[in-house]
């Protein structure tokens, strides 16, 4: 319904009754969500997510029957001026011939990924380590606990076991963890350009508190065993000092501008004439 307008005379143009906000479909959705979300977790999830769901059911149709709700909403003759607080707007710097500009402008080059992973991997094993310190079942223990994520077999050995070096779970663990070091320090590179505002803060605490909770949802039900082993809290540390180290060395990279318009083809290192285009009938660009 587009509304009934009423005049009121004077300045005002007359209201128009629109229907109310509400929201209770959000409440309904989000309690479905955790109802299923409860059954990979936990009952109590299901239980919270009924609950949820219910109430937003009823408050849902109390809103539309018996009487759907509307609310009464002024309307201007003229359209209020947009007025900024900013003295200056900022603007993109881009090239004359592009009509358009594809964000982000400037990324990071492939080697600040590279190097903010392995600073990032190291600063992790470092506080891995610590813990193995302070809790005194040594530093080999969370590195057996690494290869043991990837060898569920592992899990079930003694703690004594756990904290002796063992060559094979070292190589395993250091191969693990460089790798996964390498790719998350590129995707470093790749996304802290596109996060407009505090980027490390982001990247390298809210992400990593999130994945974290993650993992220790999957963990307790693929292997509870090990979950048990696991330090949570010390886990959580080890990966947001790891992105917190990665975050800074790579926003500290200096950025290289993005190919804008130019051609997938030609961008994969692909030449053919005809790629860059013609130019107004002088010939193709170069």
């Amino acid at each position: 319904m587009a509304g009934e307008t009423g005049g009121s005379g004077g300045k005002k143009g007359g209201v128009v009754r629109l229907p109310a906000p509400t929201a209770w479909p959000f409440v309904f959705a989000f309690g479905l969500a955790l109802v299923f979300a409860g059954m990979a977790t936990a009952g109590s999830v299901s239980a919270l997510g009924a609950i949820l769901a219910l109430a937003g059911a009823v408050g849902w149709f109390r809103d539309l029957l018996p009487h759907e709700a509307h609310q009464a909403v002024e309307v201007a003759e003229e359209a209020p001026a947009v007025v900024s607080s900013r003295r200056e707007v900022a603007r993109l710097e881009i090239a004359r011939e592009l009509a358009r500009a594809y964000l982000p402008v400037e990324t990071y080059p492939v080697s600040a990924g590279i190097k903010g992973g392995i600073a990032g991997g190291v600063a992790m094993a470092l506080l891995a380590m610590l813990y193995g310190v302070v809790s005194r079942h040594g530093i080999w223990y969370p590195i057996n606990l690494l290869s043991a994520g990837f060898f569920p077999a592992a899990s079930t050995e003694s703690t004594a076991q756990l904290e002796t070096f063992q060559a094979s779970a070292f190589s395993l663990a250091f191969g693990i963890h460089l790798v996964t070091s390498l790719v998350v320090g590129l995707l470093y590179g790749a996304m802290l350009p596109m996060l407009s505002r505090r980027p490390v803060l982001l990247g390298g605490v809210i992400a990593p508190v999130m994945w974290t909770g993650l993992l220790h949802a999957i963990l307790g039900i693929i292997n509870p065993v090990l979950d048990a082993r696991v330090d949570w809290f010390w886990f959580v540390i080890s990966q947001v000092g790891f992105g917190l180290v990665a975050g800074v060395l790579v926003s500290r990279q200096h950025r290289v501008p993005t190919w804008q318009a130019t051609p997938l083809a030609l961008r994969a290192g692909i030449e053919a004439s005809g790629l860059l285009g013609e130019d107004h009938g002088k010939g193709p660009k170069r």
